[in-house]
């Protein structure tokens, strides 16, 4: 026996929370009509407008605080004499392990550091960096050939030398680790030659660096030299390290006083 079916010519859905959807009669065009919100959207309330407001203010001041001012590497010169050191000077002969136990956040601590600055160095450099009994070296430029900084990543390095008194390095190239170091604690300036200085360049000469020309005088032999721009790591050394710098730019929270 075959199956029978009814289908009205008006068929409708309906729901307790939906409006319903219909077709229309067979008459017509079968058309279908979909339903629309009785309740249109509203507007942003005045507190939620202030709110967005508020926020957009708030990420326009963060972002303009973290914009380097150029004015602060266009006013950086350091001048004084320098140090000549060769290729592949290693973290252990700018302090050597044993000096390691010594905490730079203690002042006399930190002070005392400085006073073993290169004490690791060969003895074929007759030349000592830090004179004995002494805590502070005369030579405020360090310039340097190849793979400076190599060896271990103790953060150590760049730390004797910034309290020994140095304000900048000038390498052929670094260790990886020890330019990232120089960022972080902001203690010297890792800058990069474009020639071999080290080779043009002798221990007590008289050095002037101009961060925001990138140049180099060496006023005892009159020559200049163009150095590799510091880029965005220069307000990060400027502000004292990395912490420093995110305080400073608003990423964390100040200390309190």
């Amino acid at each position: 026996m075959a199956a029978s079916a009814t289908v009205s010519q008006n068929i409708s859905f309906t729901s307790l929370r939906k409006p319903s959807c219909s077709l229309s009669s067979a008459s017509s065009p079968q058309l279908i009509r979909f339903p629309t919100s009785s309740n249109p959207a509203k507007p942003l309330s005045s507190q939620t407008q202030k709110l967005t407001q508020r926020n957009a203010s708030l990420i326009s001041r963060t972002n303009a605080s973290a914009s380097p001012s150029p004015s602060v590497a266009n006013s950086t010169t350091f001048h004084g004499l320098c140090y000549v050191v060769g290729d592949n000077i290693d973290t252990d002969q700018i302090i050597p392990a044993e000096y390691l136990t010594l905490v730079p956040s203690k002042p006399e601590e930190y002070e005392k550091l400085g006073s073993y600055a290169f004490i690791g160095l060969p003895a074929s450099y007759t030349t000592r960096f830090v004179e004995p009994n002494e805590t502070k070296t005369k030579y405020s430029i360090v310039i340097a050939g190849d793979n400076f900084g190599c060896g271990s990543s103790r953060e150590h390095a760049p730390v004797a030398l910034g309290a020994a008194g140095v304000a900048a390095v000038v390498a052929e190239s670094y260790a990886r680790i020890f330019f990232r170091n120089s960022v972080a604690t902001g203690e010297v300036y890792p800058l990069e030659s474009e020639t071999r200085i080290c080779e043009e360049c002798k221990t007590g000469d008289v050095i002037t660096i101009e961060l925001g020309e990138s140049r180099l005088i060496n006023h005892t032999t009159g020559k200049e030299y163009k150095l590799k721009p510091i880029g965005d790591a220069g307000p990060v050394i400027e502000a004292g390290g990395i912490f420093a710098y995110a305080r400073k730019t608003g990423m964390i929270p100040s200390q309190p006083a």
